[in-house]
């Protein structure tokens, strides 16, 4: 492989992971809604598969 395709990996796999970092740190700052309500999961253990 040349050195240019080597550089070019690198650089994308930097930059997926300097973007997923920023994604974190951004999503950090959402605040919910007063009112939220999770969802309720109680028939979890249906066995339905949906």
């Amino acid at each position: 492989m040349s050195m240019g395709w080597v550089t070019l990996i690198i650089v994308l796999v930097l930059a997926v992971i300097v973007g997923n970092i920023l994604l974190l740190r951004h999503s950090g700052k959402f605040r919910l809604p007063k009112d939220f309500k999770p969802k309720d999961n109680s028939d979890k253990d249906d066995d339905s598969g949906w």
